[in-house]
């Protein structure tokens, strides 16, 4: 459990953003939806990321 919680909190951005699109992705959420929403969590976590456009966070996972 330690390890954990751990790899969550040595997340890069880029990696927390990959992997948060697809957890949304397979619960049926749209693009439209799940940008905002990874904005919004990005700057509620514990260290936050630099301030990151939709269109940053949509290349970020599709380059």
């Amino acid at each position: 459990m330690v390890a954990d919680v751990l790899a969550y909190f040595s997340e890069t951005t880029e990696e927390f953003v990959r992997r948060r699109h697809g957890e949304l992705k397979r619960h049926g959420f749209t693009n439209d939806e799940i940008f905002p929403r990874i904005a919004a969590e990005l700057r509620g976590r514990r260290v936050a990321a630099p301030e990151l456009s939709l269109r940053q966070l949509r290349r970020i996972v599709y380059g």
